[in-house]
């Protein structure tokens, strides 16, 4: 759709390769450098957003198997659990539900992505966030202004949302600087100028921490 399938397909790969060397978390964080290194988004951003989204125990660490049913968030073991979580969800008509590393909405964004299978991709989740997040950040001039709408255009939900975003962009801008600044001119548009981005997402912060859901396998 956005002539930009075959990059992430292959990081798609590296990272599950990847995956079994390194822990999940860092799964997330490395779809965000490679997102923010293909859009210009600040790569500090991409990992608030990340952790805000997803965030398990008290450095909230990213978590790819994440899924938030209508405000009812759940980390799963495996991609195949949350897979077929979602799919039975997709399978009644429910479609208020956010998936992977940026909580990327199934009812307001599905159409950027090829299929269910591709929401769930790390490195096509990451980059859909990216792309999105350039456009409110040159709708609305601001990373921090880009976030809370990226969550919300009601203010109410918007505003807690910056709160959050600024304490964990805070905290992880103390470490060495990022390669990746960005302006409103650097930055890449993909979507165009138009101010019209659609609604965002829902975030794990304010849900209550559920331990692990284990599905029953057929295999």
């Amino acid at each position: 759709m956005y002539g930009i399938w075959s990059k992430p397909l292959v990081l798609g790969v590296a990272l599950t390769v990847l995956s079994a060397r390194v822990s999940f978390a860092s799964i997330c964080d490395i779809a965000a450098q490679h997102a923010a290194s293909e859009t210009g988004v600040p790569l500090d951003v991409m990992q608030t957003i990340t952790r805000l989204e997803t965030g398990r125990g008290s450095d909230a660490d990213p978590w790819p198997w994440t899924v938030n049913h209508a405000g009812d968030g759940s980390w799963f073991q495996t991609e195949d659990d949350a897979r077929s979580y979602v799919f039975s969800k997709v399978k009644r008509g429910e479609s208020n539900i956010d998936i992977g590393c940026f909580q990327i909405n199934y009812r307001w964004h599905s159409d950027g992505f090829r299929s269910l299978d591709d929401m769930f991709d790390p490195a096509q989740n990451a980059l859909y966030a990216a792309r999105f997040l350039t456009e409110l950040f040159r709708e609305f001039g601001s990373w921090t202004e880009a976030a809370g709408a990226y969550h919300s255009r009601t203010p109410e939900y918007s505003e807690r949302y910056k709160t959050k975003f600024q304490s964990i962009y805070s905290r992880l801008s103390k470490r060495p600087a990022s390669q990746f600044s960005g302006t409103a001119d650097q930055v890449v548009s993909h979507w165009g100028r138009k101010g019209t981005s659609r609604p965002g997402s829902l975030f794990m912060s304010e849900a209550t921490a559920q331990p692990f859901i284990a599905l029953p396998r057929s295999n």
